[in-house]
């Protein structure tokens, strides 16, 4: 049926997405049984993430024969999600401060029973670099298998002409591995339906009572970054960002449900090829890179979160401890994985770097998922406005497809 229904997939997603959060709240405990489905695309999702940054990957690494144009587009890459991040964070401490989140609370936060310790900064690099690439596969481990890849497309191109054969063998691939994600994107109403629902059962709206101020604080933040930060960026690069933000409706309409980057990026990748331009060479470069180190989204929560908890305890931070929350934030939100849930385990490191408690951590879990679901949409745009960015400065962005009037009706699935 989603194969053939004439609505566009943006469409499906949305009344997946409003009919799950009614039947959550009507259904009550009853919408848990809609629990399975929900799992089971997801994980069909995670099945196709792996080998959609692999292929992706080689296929973009394999199409910049010229190695300075790599370093070239990563470098701008780079740039891109480190100053958005920094942006972000900064952005949700100010709007934070200004509104006196978290200032007195009149409960006692209660202490957590263990934190998840965050890997030093040497750890973290010593395990980008897989022992075992295959081993890296089947642990799900995103960035040892972005490294593998990396290496592979460029062994791939300094091999010569034995090499084409194989970079020929990946370009097929990658129209293959597409197919199998269009498959799996079809079952997306009805997943995004199932999530919406036991999601809305267990949480409805009342847990928000002692945390509204800390949620809608990162909800606005988000959405300053979603329609104004974008917006400007694509401004100064000569770029209409209503072509931007109405193209990427569909894309974030499925971040929002599932809150995992990853899951998105295959929906991703075909949203900026075939609707914003973007060139396959940066696409596939960009946004599997993005999906692991641009978090800006997650730059906002956290930000938001230190000034919540300075309040909540009644800490005045100095300026260069808020300047240190911004370092922080930007560097936890590139080593965190894109997965739902990351907030919580980076978390612990940001509160540290100034001295603030981490019991605060118990409370915001609370609301966790709820602040995932707008963080991901500002995550993956983050993503897609990079690659726009980088390819029109490559000069591979289509101006005609960016500016045209084709929608995202069925991009994704055909």
């Amino acid at each position: 049926m989603a194969l053939r229904s004439p609505l566009p997939m943006w469409a499906k997603i949305l009344i997946g997405l409003v009919a799950g959060v009614a039947t959550g709240f009507l259904a009550g405990d009853w919408a848990h049984y809609l629990k399975p489905v929900g799992d089971l695309f997801i994980t069909l999702i995670r099945m196709v993430v792996l080998p959609v940054i692999f292929v992706s990957l080689v296929c973009g690494v394999t199409a910049m024969h010229d190695l300075k144009k790599m370093g070239r587009v990563a470098g701008k890459t780079m740039l891109l999600y480190m100053l958005t991040m920094a942006a972000a964070g900064a952005l949700s401490m100010t709007v934070a401060s200004y509104l006196g989140i978290g200032s007195g609370l009149g409960y006692t936060i209660p202490a957590v029973a263990q934190t998840a310790e965050v890997p030093s900064f040497v750890d973290t690099i010593m395990s980008i670099v897989p022992a075992n690439p295959f081993k890296a596969f089947a642990d799900g481990a995103i960035l040892p298998v972005i490294v593998f890849a990396i290496f592979f497309g460029l062994s791939i191109n300094l091999a010569g002409k034995e090499g084409k054969v194989v970079a020929d063998f990946f370009r097929s691939l990658n129209q293959v591995v597409f197919q199998l994600v269009n498959i799996a994107l079809s079952f997306a109403p009805y997943g995004v339906f199932a999530l919406m629902a036991y999601v809305t059962a267990d949480n409805g709206f009342a847990i928000l009572s002692g945390l509204a101020a800390l949620v809608g604080t990162i909800y606005f933040s988000c959405l300053v970054m979603l329609t104004v930060v974008y917006a400007v960026l694509l401004l100064v690069f000569g770029l209409n960002p209503w072509h931007f933000i109405r193209k990427m409706l569909p894309v974030q309409l499925f971040a929002f449900s599932t809150t995992s980057s990853n899951a998105t990026l295959p929906l991703n990748l075909k949203a900026a090829e075939t609707q914003l331009g973007v060139h396959n060479s940066i696409a596939s470069f960009v946004l599997p890179l993005g999906a692991t180190v641009n978090m800006n989204g997650l730059a906002t929560y956290l930000g938001a979160v230190a000034i919540f908890a300075a309040n909540a305890y009644g800490i005045e931070l100095s300026m260069m401890q808020k300047v240190t929350v911004v370092l922080t934030t930007t560097l936890a939100a590139i080593g965190a994985a894109g997965v739902p849930g990351t907030g919580l385990v980076v978390m612990s490191l940001v509160l540290s770097s100034v001295g603030l408690p981490l019991e605060v951590i118990a409370a915001i879990a609370a609301v966790d998922r709820i602040i995932d679901m707008i963080n991901t949409p500002t995550n993956v745009s983050g993503d897609t406005l990079a690659a726009v960015l980088v390819a029109k400065s490559e000069g591979e962005l289509e101006l005609d497809v960016y500016n045209g009037d084709v929608e995202l009706a069925e991009a994704a699935v055909v």
